[in-house]
C-alpha cells in the first residue's frame, strides 16, 4: 500500500531485452566468424557444426520432459542453441561426430539441467564440456587441421568429408600445430621461443605455411573459435554495442592476458612468449567476449567483473605458461566460475540502510 492505494506493479526497472532476444544476438554476433571459419575448413566442420548444436537441443528437450517442463517454450529462448554453437567453436573442425553429441551430454544434462536449468548453473556448461572432452580424448581433442577452404582444390569432397565426420576417415597429411602448441612443443625440445615464432612464420617444420599475420586474420589451423580473431572482436564490439555486455570483463581478460605476456616476455624472451602473442593466439577473443561474460557464471558488479577478467587473464596466461595443455581459456573460466559466488559475496553493493553483510545501520543518537 502506497499512500492507502494498493499498487499495480512493483518498483522494478523493466529492460526490452528477453533471454531469446539476448541469445540470438549473441549468435548474430558470432555469425561472421563461424561463417568464416566453416568456409575455411569446408564441409567436415559443417558436418561437425549442425551435429553439436542438434545434440544440444535433443539432449535439452530430452532433460525438460523428463522434469515435465514446457519442452517447445523453454527450447525457443535458443540458450541451447548457444551452447551448441560455442561449445562446436572450441572443437578441431574435422574431429568425429560422436565428440559433438558426447559434448552436448557433458554441456546439457551435466552441466546445466543437473542444476535446475537456466539461471542455476554454477559453470559455464560449453566450457564443461570442452575441458571433460579434452581431460577424456587428448588426441582427438588436438587433431588440428589446416585450412582446406570450401569449394578448393585441397578441400575434401562431400562424399570423403561425410567419411571424415562420420566415419573418422581423417587424410594423412592434412594435420598442422596451432600456434600456441607449437611454440610450447619447441620450448620442450629446448628452442627458444623467439625461434620458434619465425620457424612458425615461415612454416618450418609444418604441413601448413602461415605468417604471423594469420593469427589475426583466421587464416591458420585452429578450432572455429581461435581462427579469425579480428571477426570475433568485431563480434564482440558489436555486443557492446549493443549493451548485451560491458566493457569490464573483456578489457581486463585482454590486458591482463596481454601485461603478464609482456612483462615476462621482457625479463626472458627464449622462455616467454609476448603480450600481444597471447592476445592474438588460441580462443583469447572468443573467451573474453563470448564465454566469460555469460551472465549466470560471472559476478554482476562492476567491481566483481573487473575481478574476474583478472583472474581469468592471469589463469590463462599461468596455463599456457606453465601447464601441460597449450591453451587454457576454458579452465581459467571454470576456475573463475567457482570463484563468482565469492566473488559477489564482497563485492555486492551496500544496500542503503544497511552494512555491506545485509545488517541494519545502527539509529544514531539511539541507546
Amino acid at each position: 500500500m502506497i499512500g492507502g492505494e494498493a499498487t499495480k506493479s512493483g518498483p522494478f526497472a523493466h529492460s526490452t531485452n528477453t533471454v531469446q532476444q539476448t541469445m540470438f544476438t549473441v549468435i548474430l554476433a558470432l555469425s561472421p566468424a563461424t561463417l568464416f571459419n566453416l568456409y575455411l575448413f569446408g564441409w567436415p566442420s559443417i558436418f561437425l557444426f549442425g551435429v553439436t548444436i542438434g545434440a544440444c537441443v535433443i539432449a535439452e528437450a530430452i532433460c525438460l520432459a523428463l522434469a515435465g517442463r514446457p519442452v517447445t517454450h523453454t527450447l525457443s529462448d535458443g540458450s541451447a542453441i548457444l551452447t551448441g554453437w560455442l561449445l562446436a567453436m572450441t572443437l578441431p573442425p574435422w574431429a568425429p561426430w560422436w565428440i559433438g553429441v558426447l559434448g552436448a551430454v557433458f554441456a546439457i544434462p551435466l552441466a546445466k539441467q543437473a542444476f535446475g536449468g537456466l539461471g542455476q548453473n554454477l559453470f559455464n556448461p560449453a566450457m564443461v564440456a570442452r575441458v571433460a572432452l579434452l581431460v577424456s580424448f587428448p588426441v582427438v581433442m588436438t587433431a588440428w587441421i589446416a585450412p582446406h577452404p570450401l569449394f578448393s582444390a585441397s578441400a575434401p569432397g562431400l562424399a570423403d568429408s561425410i567419411a571424415i565426420t562420420f566415419g573418422g576417415q581423417v587424410p594423412d597429411g592434412v594435420t598442422a600445430a596451432t600456434a600456441l602448441g607449437y611454440v610450447k612443443t619447441e620450448l620442450s625440445r629446448g628452442i627458444p621461443v623467439f625461434q620458434s615464432l619465425v620457424e612458425y612464420g615461415r612454416g618450418t617444420n609444418l604441413t601448413y605455411t602461415p605468417d604471423l599475420m594469420d593469427l589475426a586474420t583466421g587464416y591458420k589451423p585452429g578450432s572455429l573459435g581461435e581462427t579469425s580473431a579480428i571477426l570475433i572482436l568485431i563480434g564482440g564490439l558489436f555486443l557492446m554495442r549493443r549493451r548485451i555486455i560491458t566493457w569490464h570483463i573483456p578489457v581486463t581478460v585482454l590486458g591482463t592476458l596481454f601485461l603478464m605476456g609482456t612483462l615476462f616476455n621482457l625479463l626472458d624472451p627464449a622462455r616467454f612468449a609476448p603480450g600481444l602473442f597471447h592476445v592474438i593466439s588460441g580462443a583469447t577473443f572468443l573467451g573474453a567476449f563470448f564465454i566469460a561474460t555469460d551472465y549466470v557464471t560471472s559476478p554482476v558488479s562492476e567491481k566483481g567483473q573487473l575481478i574476474f577478467g583478472i583472474g581469468v587473464g592471469l589463469l590463462t596466461w599461468v596455463i599456457r605458461t606453465f601447464a601441460g595443455y597449450p591453451e587454457g581459456m576454458a579452465f581459467a573460466v571454470l576456475l573463475m566460475n567457482s570463484l563468482t559466488p565469492i566473488i559477489d559475496q564482497y563485492t555486492r553493493p551496500r544496500l542503503f540502510g544497511r552494512t555491506r553483510k545485509g545488517e541494519p545501520l545502527p539509529l544514531k543518537g539511539k541507546a
